[in-house]
């Protein structure tokens, strides 16, 4: 608390002689603690073919932690694939996980945005492993998830997890991206979202065009001091289980300072393709205290 006062007395002093960025009001019951997580995710292969002498193994991500939750297997050293005789040997070119994003739970994924800003790519999940496809394969992945909101100033430490993939068991008929619905965890465009100090956060209004989408953002705050609210740059997910728009940490993205009992409006966009279906904004709000996020999920396919 006494770093707080010590903000709002600077910024107080800050105010009068040229505005203050950044005033972050007390808070009522601090940063929650990070939950350990008690569940993790689980993978599915839904294609295995022959590939460069080996084989490759397409996979879909399921998030069954039952919370908001990241997760990643090393690009390399993570996945053994063992075959019927019980002999393992080290797969290759691993692309398993959410391309740093956090995602809602009940969610399953196939693909992400990977690249860089400047040069995105689609990145589907998938691994190769140096031998043909033969009945009884199965692959073991060594993964790291995080669940929860994101706190930038004490980041939860990652949990350990394991996952088997019986490639002799495709999946099919998977839905993307909701698998397993969660009461209540669906918002809709225009719904109010306390974000930090109390200012309220709306998605005021949803464009689509051609080549994605243009989402239209508006704050109102109540307060006696100017806030930012960070939200990013909140990228979508839809029916062909992609995550498009590249990651990046949501506190870096440009966000306009919504001032004392004032308004404030800007824009992000996403590439989102024109046949992608029911897409939904994964949405993380700065909230509680700077550079804390908490996640939403808002439905953004019948705007």
């Amino acid at each position: 608390m006494r770093r707080t006062r010590v903000t709002l007395a600077a910024c107080a002093v800050a105010v009068a002689v040229a505005g203050c960025g950044y005033i972050v009001l007390p808070e009522e019951e601090g940063s929650p603690t990070p939950a350990t997580p008690s569940a993790g995710w689980t993978a599915l292969a839904t294609k295995v073919e022959a590939a460069d002498g080996g084989l490759h193994a397409d996979i879909t991500l399921r998030n069954d932690s039952g919370d908001w939750s990241s997760m990643e297997a090393a690009p390399t050293g993570s996945v053994t694939l063992t075959g019927s005789d019980g002999k393992s040997i080290a797969c290759t070119n691993v692309a398993i996980g959410t391309g740093g994003n956090n995602v809602a739970p009940g969610l399953q994924i196939r693909g992400y945005t990977a690249g860089t800003k400047a040069d995105p790519k689609t990145q589907l999940i998938g691994v190769d492993c140096p031998v043909a496809p033969a009945a009884g394969q199965h692959l073991t992945v060594a993964y790291t998830f995080t669940t929860g909101p994101f706190n930038y100033y004490s980041p939860a430490t990652p949990a350990q997890g394991t996952l088997a993939v019986d490639l002799d068991k495709l999946a099919t008929g998977l839905t993307y991206p909701i698998a397993t619905p969660v009461d209540g965890l669906v918002e809709k465009p225009g719904a109010e979202i306390e974000a930090i100090n109390k200012v309220v956060l709306t998605l005021a209004k949803v464009e689509r065009s051609g080549d994605g989408f243009t989402f239209s953002w508006h704050t109102q705050n109540p307060t006696d001091y100017p806030t930012y609210v960070h939200i990013g740059t909140p990228p979508v997910v839809g029916s062909d289980g992609v995550i498009y728009g590249f990651y990046k940490s949501p506190h870096l993205a440009i966000t306009p300072i919504t001032p004392a009992k004032g308004v404030a409006d800007w824009t992000t966009e996403v590439s989102v393709p024109t046949d992608v279906a029911t897409p939904y904004l994964l949405l993380s709000v700065e909230s509680h205290a700077q550079k804390y996020f908490v996640s939403h999920l808002v439905d953004v396919g019948g705007s």
